[in-house]
């Protein structure tokens, strides 16, 4: 067609990217030989693990200080102490057991229905038993008063039955007797009698007597050799027990259960 203008055609524009927008591919790591695969899982960014952090509890802020009124000079009074803490109430609703009381001892009793003044287990020895014992120790006491005798002769002395020598003779026996006992009672020893009747003394409550019990002792068998009627007591005693085994609070036993020399029936 003649006279007619063709169409003009333009080049089309292309769409410009800024650098910023535009994808960069990520650098491959060197030093590798081959290609390096990339995870098949997300990558969590926390974990299911709770720190024992979280169960504790808040730290209560610290107290502030109050402000101290001054004195009358100027200075701050001193801090006082902080309050006591209370102990924590028990609840009304809170169940207790009810214990009973622990029962007071009883003394023992015997088949007349007296308490008896013996709290062990150990058995009194019996009336022979002790006549047996106390015969020993006299005869050692015998043995003693005829060396006193015989040293007397020996030494030029004469033995007449005037005054003088009845008095003399006569005080020297319970003399030595009281010496005899004297001597055991304070080194804290049996007699020779007690030992070869087997015999020990103990207290009521199952020891072995101190040296003051042991002084009562003798002290009470003075008087009831003296009156007769503290070793005659043992045989209306509901433990035959004499005046000296009252007033010193002992008594003797044998050493061993099965060596009974008397049985008590």
């Amino acid at each position: 067609m003649t006279g007619a203008t063709a169409p003009q055609l333009h080049p089309a524009v292309r769409a410009q990217v800024s650098p910023e927008i535009r994808s960069e591919p990520a650098p491959r790591p060197t030093g590798l030989a081959q290609p390096v695969q990339g995870s098949l899982f997300p990558v969590r960014s926390q974990s299911n693990v709770i720190p024992f952090e979280a169960y504790a509890p808040a730290s209560k802020p610290a107290p502030r200080p109050q402000a101290k009124p001054a004195t009358a000079d100027g200075t701050a009074r001193t801090a006082s102490r902080p309050p006591a803490r209370r102990a924590p109430r028990v609840s009304e609703n809170q169940e207790r057991l009810d214990f009973l009381p622990p029962a007071p001892p009883k003394p023992r009793t015997l088949g007349t229905t007296v308490e008896a003044v013996i709290y062990c287990e150990e058995p009194v020895a019996t009336s022979l038993h002790r006549a047996v014992g106390g015969a020993l120790d006299w005869s050692m006491v015998l043995i003693g008063y005829g060396l006193f005798l015989a040293t007397f002769f020996l030494m030029g002395g004469a033995i007449e039955l005037n005054r003088l020598n009845v008095m003399v003779f006569g005080g020297a026996l319970p003399l030595i007797a009281f010496a005899y006992g004297w001597i055991f009672a304070i080194a804290g020893a049996e007699t020779p009698g007690m030992r070869w009747t087997h015999l020990k003394l103990t207290t009521f409550d199952g020891f072995r007597p101190d040296l003051r019990q042991r002084l009562l002792r003798f002290a009470g068998s003075c008087l009831s050799f003296c009156t007769v009627v503290g070793l005659l007591w043992s045989l209306a005693d509901e433990e035959s027990l004499t005046w000296q085994d009252h007033i010193s609070r002992t008594f003797p036993t044998p050493r061993e259960v099965e060596s009974h020399v008397f049985h008590r029936k």
